[in-house]
Protein backbone atom coordinates (compact mmCIF):
# COMPACT_ATOMS: atom_id res chain seq x y z
CA UNK A 1 0.00 0.00 0.00
CA UNK A 2 1.06 3.54 -0.68
CA UNK A 3 1.14 6.30 1.93
CA UNK A 4 -2.29 7.60 0.87
CA UNK A 5 -4.04 4.21 1.00
CA UNK A 6 -6.46 3.49 3.85
CA UNK A 7 -8.16 0.27 4.96
CA UNK A 8 -10.88 -0.85 7.33
CA UNK A 9 -10.33 -4.10 9.21
CA UNK A 10 -13.08 -6.22 10.72
CA UNK A 11 -12.26 -7.38 14.22
CA UNK A 12 -12.34 -11.18 14.52
CA UNK A 13 -15.69 -12.63 15.55
CA UNK A 14 -13.98 -14.39 18.44
CA UNK A 15 -13.86 -11.04 20.24
CA UNK A 16 -17.30 -9.61 19.44
CA UNK A 17 -19.72 -12.47 18.73
CA UNK A 18 -21.74 -13.87 21.61
CA UNK A 19 -21.78 -17.27 19.91
CA UNK A 20 -19.49 -18.97 17.39
CA UNK A 21 -20.32 -21.66 14.88
CA UNK A 22 -19.20 -25.12 15.94
CA UNK A 23 -20.01 -27.49 13.09
CA UNK A 24 -23.74 -27.12 12.40
CA UNK A 25 -24.48 -25.52 15.76
CA UNK A 26 -23.50 -22.40 17.70
CA UNK A 27 -21.73 -22.43 21.05
CA UNK A 28 -21.14 -19.65 23.62
CA UNK A 29 -17.97 -17.69 22.92
CA UNK A 30 -15.63 -17.64 25.90
CA UNK A 31 -13.68 -14.72 24.39
CA UNK A 32 -16.75 -12.51 23.88
CA UNK A 33 -15.71 -8.91 24.68
CA UNK A 34 -12.38 -10.12 26.05
CA UNK A 35 -10.46 -6.86 26.21
CA UNK A 36 -6.93 -8.10 26.91
CA UNK A 37 -6.85 -10.79 24.16
CA UNK A 38 -8.38 -8.33 21.69
CA UNK A 39 -5.70 -5.76 22.45
CA UNK A 40 -2.78 -8.18 22.42
CA UNK A 41 -3.78 -10.52 19.60
CA UNK A 42 -5.47 -8.12 17.17
CA UNK A 43 -5.29 -4.39 17.94
CA UNK A 44 -1.56 -4.04 18.66
CA UNK A 45 -0.46 -6.23 15.70
CA UNK A 46 -2.84 -4.36 13.37
CA UNK A 47 -1.40 -1.00 14.38
CA UNK A 48 2.14 -2.32 14.07
CA UNK A 49 1.56 -3.74 10.59
CA UNK A 50 -0.59 -1.01 9.08
CA UNK A 51 0.29 2.16 11.00
CA UNK A 52 -1.36 5.22 9.40
CA UNK A 53 -2.90 3.06 6.65
CA UNK A 54 -5.40 1.70 9.21
CA UNK A 55 -8.45 3.94 8.93
CA UNK A 56 -10.99 2.00 10.94
CA UNK A 57 -11.83 -1.17 12.84
CA UNK A 58 -15.28 -2.69 12.41
CA UNK A 59 -16.91 -4.65 15.22
CA UNK A 60 -19.74 -6.74 13.78
CA UNK A 61 -22.18 -8.27 16.24
CA UNK A 62 -24.28 -11.13 14.91
CA UNK A 63 -28.08 -11.05 14.96
CA UNK A 64 -29.55 -11.97 18.35
CA UNK A 65 -32.75 -14.02 18.40
CA UNK A 66 -35.46 -12.74 20.71
CA UNK A 67 -35.45 -15.91 22.83
CA UNK A 68 -31.70 -15.62 23.51
CA UNK A 69 -31.30 -11.86 23.46
CA UNK A 70 -29.54 -9.80 26.10
CA UNK A 71 -31.49 -6.65 26.94
CA UNK A 72 -30.23 -3.32 25.56
CA UNK A 73 -29.29 -2.02 29.03
CA UNK A 74 -27.25 -5.13 29.79
CA UNK A 75 -25.56 -4.96 26.38
CA UNK A 76 -24.75 -1.30 26.98
CA UNK A 77 -23.12 -2.26 30.30
CA UNK A 78 -21.06 -4.98 28.61
CA UNK A 79 -19.92 -2.63 25.84
CA UNK A 80 -19.07 0.09 28.35
CA UNK A 81 -16.85 -2.36 30.22
CA UNK A 82 -15.16 -3.54 27.01
CA UNK A 83 -14.45 -0.13 25.49
CA UNK A 84 -13.23 1.15 28.86
CA UNK A 85 -10.66 -1.65 28.97
CA UNK A 86 -9.25 -1.51 25.42
CA UNK A 87 -6.99 1.30 24.10
CA UNK A 88 -8.84 4.54 23.47
CA UNK A 89 -9.00 5.14 19.71
CA UNK A 90 -11.14 7.04 17.21
CA UNK A 91 -11.13 4.15 14.72
CA UNK A 92 -13.81 1.92 16.27
CA UNK A 93 -17.11 1.37 14.42
CA UNK A 94 -19.83 -0.98 15.68
CA UNK A 95 -22.36 -2.78 13.49
CA UNK A 96 -25.35 -3.97 15.54
CA UNK A 97 -27.39 -6.46 13.52
CA UNK A 98 -30.27 -6.57 15.99
CA UNK A 99 -32.76 -3.73 15.58
CA UNK A 100 -33.62 -3.69 19.31
CA UNK A 101 -30.02 -2.70 20.07
CA UNK A 102 -30.30 0.49 18.03
CA UNK A 103 -31.50 2.09 21.25
CA UNK A 104 -30.52 4.99 23.48
CA UNK A 105 -28.61 3.01 26.17
CA UNK A 106 -26.37 1.33 23.60
CA UNK A 107 -25.90 4.38 21.38
CA UNK A 108 -25.08 6.55 24.41
CA UNK A 109 -22.32 4.15 25.48
CA UNK A 110 -20.79 4.07 22.01
CA UNK A 111 -20.91 7.85 21.80
CA UNK A 112 -19.27 8.06 25.24
CA UNK A 113 -16.32 6.02 23.97
CA UNK A 114 -16.07 7.79 20.62
CA UNK A 115 -17.17 4.71 18.66
CA UNK A 116 -19.23 5.00 15.51
CA UNK A 117 -22.55 3.28 14.78
CA UNK A 118 -22.59 1.61 11.36
CA UNK A 119 -25.71 1.87 9.21
CA UNK A 120 -26.15 -1.49 7.52
CA UNK A 121 -28.40 -2.56 4.65
CA UNK A 122 -28.76 -6.12 5.87
CA UNK A 123 -31.19 -9.02 6.16
CA UNK A 124 -32.89 -8.38 9.52
CA UNK A 125 -32.38 -4.63 9.89
CA UNK A 126 -34.80 -1.84 8.91
CA UNK A 127 -34.10 0.59 6.07
CA UNK A 128 -31.03 2.84 6.31
CA UNK A 129 -33.11 5.96 6.95
CA UNK A 130 -34.93 4.26 9.81
CA UNK A 131 -31.62 3.25 11.38
CA UNK A 132 -30.47 6.85 11.01
CA UNK A 133 -33.66 8.04 12.73
CA UNK A 134 -33.08 5.64 15.63
CA UNK A 135 -29.72 7.36 16.15
CA UNK A 136 -31.47 10.73 16.44
CA UNK A 137 -31.17 11.61 12.74
CA UNK A 138 -27.46 12.16 13.05
CA UNK A 139 -24.33 10.15 12.42
CA UNK A 140 -22.73 8.57 15.47
CA UNK A 141 -19.14 8.91 14.32
CA UNK A 142 -15.64 7.87 15.27
CA UNK A 143 -13.28 10.78 14.66
CA UNK A 144 -15.83 12.42 12.32
CA UNK A 145 -15.88 9.20 10.28
CA UNK A 146 -19.11 7.29 9.57
CA UNK A 147 -19.68 3.96 7.82
CA UNK A 148 -22.50 2.50 5.72
CA UNK A 149 -22.34 -1.19 4.77
CA UNK A 150 -24.49 -2.44 1.88
CA UNK A 151 -24.52 -6.17 2.53
CA UNK A 152 -27.71 -7.97 1.43
CA UNK A 153 -31.25 -7.04 0.40
CA UNK A 154 -33.48 -6.56 3.43
CA UNK A 155 -35.37 -9.75 4.20
CA UNK A 156 -33.00 -11.95 2.15
CA UNK A 157 -30.80 -14.48 3.89
CA UNK A 158 -27.07 -14.69 3.20
CA UNK A 159 -27.23 -17.94 1.26
CA UNK A 160 -30.15 -16.76 -0.88
CA UNK A 161 -28.45 -13.44 -1.66
CA UNK A 162 -25.25 -15.30 -2.57
CA UNK A 163 -27.11 -17.65 -4.91
CA UNK A 164 -28.88 -14.78 -6.67
CA UNK A 165 -25.74 -12.64 -7.00
CA UNK A 166 -23.27 -15.34 -8.09
CA UNK A 167 -21.04 -15.10 -10.16
CA UNK A 168 -21.06 -11.37 -9.26
CA UNK A 169 -20.45 -10.15 -12.82
CA UNK A 170 -23.56 -7.99 -13.31
CA UNK A 171 -26.27 -6.13 -11.44
CA UNK A 172 -29.35 -8.18 -10.60
CA UNK A 173 -32.20 -5.68 -10.88
CA UNK A 174 -34.58 -7.72 -8.73
CA UNK A 175 -32.10 -7.45 -5.85
CA UNK A 176 -32.00 -3.64 -5.95
CA UNK A 177 -34.60 -2.61 -3.41
CA UNK A 178 -36.29 0.77 -4.03
CA UNK A 179 -34.85 2.59 -1.04
CA UNK A 180 -31.26 1.39 -1.01
CA UNK A 181 -29.71 3.65 -3.66
CA UNK A 182 -31.60 6.92 -2.95
CA UNK A 183 -31.24 6.52 0.81
CA UNK A 184 -27.51 5.89 0.50
CA UNK A 185 -27.07 8.91 -1.78
CA UNK A 186 -29.23 11.05 0.51
CA UNK A 187 -27.13 10.11 3.51
CA UNK A 188 -24.02 11.07 1.53
CA UNK A 189 -25.47 14.57 1.18
CA UNK A 190 -26.41 14.53 4.87
CA UNK A 191 -22.81 13.72 5.75
CA UNK A 192 -21.50 16.57 3.59
CA UNK A 193 -23.80 19.05 5.30
CA UNK A 194 -22.56 17.92 8.70
CA UNK A 195 -18.85 17.77 7.86
CA UNK A 196 -18.75 13.99 8.29
CA UNK A 197 -16.60 11.76 6.09
CA UNK A 198 -18.85 8.89 5.03
CA UNK A 199 -17.26 5.58 4.04
CA UNK A 200 -19.49 3.22 2.03
CA UNK A 201 -18.58 -0.45 1.95
CA UNK A 202 -20.41 -2.46 -0.72
CA UNK A 203 -20.71 -6.23 -0.92
CA UNK A 204 -21.45 -8.10 -4.15
CA UNK A 205 -24.41 -9.72 -2.39
CA UNK A 206 -26.20 -6.37 -2.13
CA UNK A 207 -27.16 -6.36 -5.81
CA UNK A 208 -24.89 -8.70 -7.77
CA UNK A 209 -21.82 -6.54 -8.44
CA UNK A 210 -20.33 -4.00 -6.03
CA UNK A 211 -18.52 -1.68 -8.53
CA UNK A 212 -21.62 -1.38 -10.73
CA UNK A 213 -23.80 -0.66 -7.68
CA UNK A 214 -21.30 2.02 -6.65
CA UNK A 215 -21.72 3.64 -10.06
CA UNK A 216 -25.49 3.76 -9.62
CA UNK A 217 -25.13 5.34 -6.19
CA UNK A 218 -22.75 7.97 -7.57
CA UNK A 219 -25.21 8.69 -10.39
CA UNK A 220 -28.03 9.16 -7.87
CA UNK A 221 -25.82 11.39 -5.72
CA UNK A 222 -24.96 13.62 -8.69
CA UNK A 223 -28.62 13.79 -9.78
CA UNK A 224 -29.68 14.81 -6.27
CA UNK A 225 -27.07 17.56 -6.37
CA UNK A 226 -28.35 18.79 -9.73
CA UNK A 227 -31.93 18.94 -8.45
CA UNK A 228 -30.86 20.77 -5.30
CA UNK A 229 -28.96 23.29 -7.39
CA UNK A 230 -31.95 23.89 -9.65
CA UNK A 231 -34.23 24.35 -6.64
CA UNK A 232 -31.87 26.96 -5.12
CA UNK A 233 -31.64 28.82 -8.45
CA UNK A 234 -35.43 28.79 -8.72
CA UNK A 235 -35.75 30.51 -5.36
CA UNK A 236 -33.33 33.30 -6.25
Amino acid sequence: MGPEDRVFLKAPQMFFAQKLRRGKDYAPNENYLAAEPFTRQFYEPALSLLGPNLKGIIFEQEYQRLSERTGPVELATQLDRFFSAIPRDNKYHVELRTEAYLSKPVIDVLRKHGAGVILSHWTWLPALRMQFAKAGNRFITAGRQAVIRLMTPIGTRYEDAYAKAFPFDRLIEEMIQPGMIPQTAGLMWEALRNDVELNIIINNRAAGNAPLLAQKIIGEFVEMGRKRSETIKGRQ
